[in-house]
């Protein structure tokens, strides 16, 4: 029969039988094999509390101790009845009323009330203490261990099934140290249950053999007493066992070993304070009058065992530890190590410092880790670290975003201040500013006054929150930018692991420099290069025709046509301009093709009353609070995005080739000739 199949039966019916045994008289042989199994099972579960590793190694335990407590308490039912009736409870109670106490009934009664003390006064009580400030300090610790498995999860230090195994790692802690609350009173109410039974048996022995019986007092104290202490002291060493073990499990804190291991490791790195307890022994045998044999022996045992440790090589402590020699700040090395350019970086001035400084609550590195994972999500590209450092030369409250070295956003931070966005902030105290994205009118207001400027229903942003919509702004702005080559190999890498035909084919027709400009102007143009795989499907079955970049990415944006234009439509509908049928056929057959890509062979005054014209019906359509997109078709796209990236670089171009079938078009504004335009 399996573990399971045991589980599933065995320990159910085993419960059952517990409780029958509180009702059916049991024969004496029976009551002997239970007793030393409640004897067996008390070391077992002592030994095994021992081994583990950590408390939740063995998280059945709080169960289990319910069960053997009933188990325990039914066999002194069962012993109580067969006591009171044959004055006989088998051969093991009999051998713990005249061995183990010598047939003594004060030695009996001496030595169970010490067991009961031990029991109920010094461990039970010390495991209920414990088990009650274990569970409250688990479960007030469970918020502050959640949000560090988000950090590692946001910052990409675990995957998402390590942070699940740690979740639930947490909940079952906590489970487990509450239960364990719970079931130290079964240990404590065992104990009080030991007293009372004992109690009874003690007078219902004395009124049975005198009264029903007819014994004189003394036959009949020496027959039943010595049977219910013998009782008693049976039903009290497995409790006492048990009890260790519940001591035991809530005080072990997770080690690397079981606890003899742990034990013995820990005093094996004391040896001082061994030797000089070993000498302190030995001295005290020299004393007068104390005995020096024993003294002598032990000391001279703990010195001998501390001299048989081995010497434990220890690390170095930091100030001592020599740091490998570094190159001179004047070497080659240095000089070209300071020469290298992040990707992405951000400065700070030297007041605003505080933002990334944990131990007073400045939470932006833990955003930027956030916000890194968010984007790899977004755009399908893991961005690169963002080197935070200070830098003293920044105005105060400043903030610079680089990408390669070049400064591309800059914005203030405040400290002690809160961002109010909206209409009606005018009569806020604070200082007038613009909302560094997207360039709204914005105020810094004083932190105290941040619930006064929400209910003027002006939006209010932290610190930290300004600095990461900025930064993620110039992040997908810059997206191809910092989409190095190799980025592009670990992406190719990932692929190949579960689509490795796909990247056998890939690699066998474009290169992996080819392959980077494609998902380059991808991402130049807003367009996510989440779907690797039939991104590089496309690359190679286009690639056996062109290896030019243009028709690449056209051909990777027809395919996935219908995400990038569901991508700008809300509710199904995409609001689009369009250009008059004479402007796009004028625009068509100026079309021509050169080395970087399509172009419009138009001459300069034309190009600018195009743009310009196509700007004024953006903005008058944005003014609505619309985002519309600009539609064309398939072979003006590139040409087109290309010419209005710069005048009106928030606008999309989309071919009605990229258009979804689950769209509803709705024009809200044409390009027509030069000077009109109609909305």
């Amino acid at each position: 029969m399996t573990e399971n199949r045991i589980g599933q039966i065995g320990i159910p019916a085993a419960v059952v039988t517990i409780t029958v045994m509180m009702v059916v008289p049991l024969p004496t042989i029976l009551l002997d094999l239970l007793l030393v199994i409640n004897l067996t099972i008390a070391v077992l579960v002592l030994l095994v509390v021992m081994q583990v590793r950590r408390p939740l190694d063995f998280a059945v335990f709080p169960s289990l101790l319910l069960v053997a407590t009933m188990f325990r308490l039914a066999l002194n039912v069962s012993s109580t009845r067969l006591i009171l009736l044959n004055g006989f409870a088998g051969s093991v109670i009999q051998s713990f009323g005249s061995f183990v106490i010598g047939g003594s009934l004060v030695v009996g009664l001496v030595i169970f009330t010490i067991l009961i003390v031990i029991q109920f006064a010094v461990i039970t009580n010390g495991a209920g203490r414990v088990a009650e400030v274990a569970a409250r300090f688990t479960l007030d610790a469970m918020p502050g261990k959640q949000m560090a498995i988000d950090a590692d999860l946001n910052s990409g230090l675990i995957d998402e099934a390590t942070a699940r195994r740690r979740r639930e790692e947490i909940a079952s802690e906590a489970d487990f140290y509450g239960a364990m609350d719970g079931a130290s009173k079964f240990v404590k109410g065992d104990a009080i249950a030991a007293i009372v039974i004992t109690l009874i048996n003690l007078v219902g022995g004395f009124v049975v053999g005198v009264v029903q019986q007819g014994l004189p007092i003394q036959e009949s104290m020496s027959r039943y007493s010595l049977l219910t202490v013998g009782d008693g002291l049976v039903a009290q060493i497995p409790a006492l066992l048990i009890s260790i073990s519940t001591g035991i499990i809530i005080t072990r804190a997770a080690g690397d070993a079981d606890m003899g291991s742990d034990l013995m490791a820990q005093f094996a790195r004391q040896r001082r304070a061994l030797r000089t307890g070993g000498f302190v022994i030995v001295i005290l045998g020299l004393v007068p009058g104390l005995p020096r044999l024993p003294f002598l022996a032990v000391g001279g045992l703990v010195l001998f065992v501390t001299s048989r440790i081995p010497t434990e090589v220890r690390p170095p402590e930091p100030e001592d530890m020599e740091l490998p020699a570094g190159p001179a700040p004047d070497s080659p090395e240095a000089i070209a190590a300071d020469m290298l350019v992040e990707p992405l970086e951000l400065e700070l001035a030297f007041d605003i410092i505080d933002l990334v400084d944990s131990t007073t609550g400045g939470d932006l590195l833990d955003r930027v880790r956030a916000l890194r994972r968010k984007l790899a999500l977004d755009l399908g590209v893991v961005i690169p670290l963002v080197r935070t450092r200070d830098n003293l030369e920044l105005p105060a409250n400043t903030y610079v975003l680089r990408v390669h070295g070049v400064e591309m956003g800059r914005g203030q931070a405040p400290p002690g201040m809160v961002l109010a966005i909206g209409d009606n902030i005018a009569a806020l105290p604070g200082t007038p500013t613009t909302e560094p994205v997207f360039g709204l009118p914005a105020r810094w207001v004083p932190l105290e006054l941040r619930q006064q400027a929400e209910l003027a229903g002006a939006t209010v942003v932290d610190r930290s929150a300004v600095i990461i919509t900025h930064l993620a702004e110039v992040v997908r702005n810059h997206a191809a930018a910092l989409l190095g080559r190799q980025d592009v190999k670990a992406l190719v890498d990932v692929v190949k692991g579960s689509h490795p035909s796909v990247v056998e084919e890939l690699t066998a027709q474009i290169s992996l420099g080819e392959t980077q400009a494609v998902l380059q102007n991808l991402l130049a143009e807003q367009v996510a290069i989440n779907d690797l795989v039939r991104i590089f499907e496309i690359l190679s079955e286009r690639a056996r025709a062109t290896k030019d970049t243009e028709p690449l990415v056209e051909a990777v944006r027809h395919a996935l046509g219908p995400a990038i234009s569901a991508g700008h439509a809300t509710d199904g509908r995409l609001t689009a301009i369009t250009f008059d049928p004479l402007v796009e056929h004028t625009l068509a057959e100026s079309l021509r093709s050169g080395d970087h890509g399509s172009f419009l062979a138009l001459d300069p005054d034309q190009i600018e009353r195009i743009t310009i014209d196509v700007a004024r019906v953006a903005d008058q359509v944005e003014q609505g609070g619309i985002s519309p997109v600009l539609l064309c078709s398939a072979p003006l796209r590139p040409a087109l995005r290309r010419l209005l990236r710069t005048a009106v670089p928030r606008l999309s171009v989309l071919s009605y080739s990229e258009l979804g079938p689950q769209l509803r078009v709705e024009t809200v504004g044409v390009v027509s000739v030069a000077d009109t335009a109609n909305v």
